[in-house]
């Protein structure tokens, strides 16, 4: 336990404070900070928060945090830190922040782990057909000639691309590392060495079997994957969208996906959901998710334990272990 427990305001809708402040995490925040964990500000116009408001000096916020901003900050004349349990603060975090000179930190680092476990699941999976053979089996339920069906399929020596080298595209190459594949990477910030070649995006088209989208929704970035980058994948290829609908052209990938030429794991959509008549959620070379790979369930206490960490760490008078700069947001989610 801390000496010094700074006064906190829980900031986030009441489910996922339900959710995210439970069990062991709720117990450690209680003590490393002035709380009541059953207050939670989901309005900060609302009346009953703005006492609390006056006193806080951090916010412990979570998804749906409501926007904070200069008038939400002239009613919160203590307030010098934002500790967010989750993962992009651009939601919540306004420019008035910025320019009052507060503390923020994330926990991006931890929502970035369960995506990149997703994302290796799909890469192996994608490889060895397995959606495809198992509805084959399911259809048949005899005896396959695995074999003889098998042709060009297999995880030995097949090239990933990652697209994005953010939290989540590192930790997938770092996953991958273990495993008898090429890996290449495409990013036009990239300027450190992670280990494995780092190529121009249409090059890791041309080249990859799978390829995995982990690069931040910006205006740049819209469509990234467009029908001319996607006619230039390999037949019977893999795209893996983990990131942002909007990186993928819709339209054009359902047109590849509904030809058969392409396969796809499809956990984030453009539009979300998609309307109940698109043709991806019954293409047997797509397994389309609803939203799933970031935490989840019993997931949910990494981010929150590693958000209490940082609460430790203010309260200690120490930097922020992950810290966000204002300079950063240009070009991360």
């Amino acid at each position: 336990m801390t000496e010094y427990r700074p006064k906190t305001l829980l900031a986030m809708s009441r489910q996922i404070a339900g959710r995210l402040v439970t069990g062991p995490v709720r117990d450690r925040l209680i003590a490393v900070a002035d709380v009541d964990p059953d207050q939670v500000a989901t309005d900060f116009a609302d009346p009953a928060v703005a006492a609390a408001l006056a006193e806080a000096e951090v916010l412990y916020t979570s998804w749906y945090c409501p926007p904070i901003t200069a008038e939400v900050l002239a009613a919160a004349p203590r307030l010098k830190a934002i500790v967010h349990a989750a993962g992009s603060v651009k939601h919540h975090v306004t420019p008035a922040c910025w320019e009052r000179g507060l503390l923020v930190s994330s926990a991006a680092a931890a929502n970035a782990e369960p995506v990149a476990e997703y994302t290796l699941a799909s890469i192996l999976f994608a490889n060895k057909r397995v959606l495809e053979l198992a509805a084959l089996y399911r259809d048949k339920r005899a005896q396959l000639d695995v074999y003889g069906l098998s042709s060009g399929i297999g995880n030995y020596r097949r090239t990933i691309g990652i697209i994005g080298a953010s939290r989540i595209g590192r930790r997938v190459i770092e996953l991958l590392r273990p495993f008898d594949l090429d890996v290449l990477v495409a990013d036009p910030y990239l300027t450190e060495d992670l280990g494995v070649p780092h190529v121009g995006l249409d090059e890791l088209f041309e080249r990859c079997d799978v390829i995995s989208v982990h690069a931040p929704a910006l205006p740049e970035t819209e469509h990234l994957v467009d029908a001319a980058r996607l006619a230039r994948m390999r037949d019977g290829a893999t795209l893996i969208n983990t990131a942002r609908g909007a990186l993928v052209d819709t339209e054009a990938l359902t047109a590849e996906l509904t030809s058969g030429r392409l396969y796809a794991v499809i956990d984030v959509t453009e539009p979300d959901p998609l309307p109940p008549d698109s043709p991806l959620y019954d293409l047997p070379n797509v397994l389309l998710t609803p939203h799933i790979a970031g935490s989840l369930g019993g997931e949910l206490a990494r981010i929150a334990d590693l958000a209490v960490d940082e609460l430790v760490r203010y309260a200690k008078g120490l930097p922020f272990e992950h810290g966000v700069a204002a300079a950063e947001l240009a070009t991360s989610a």
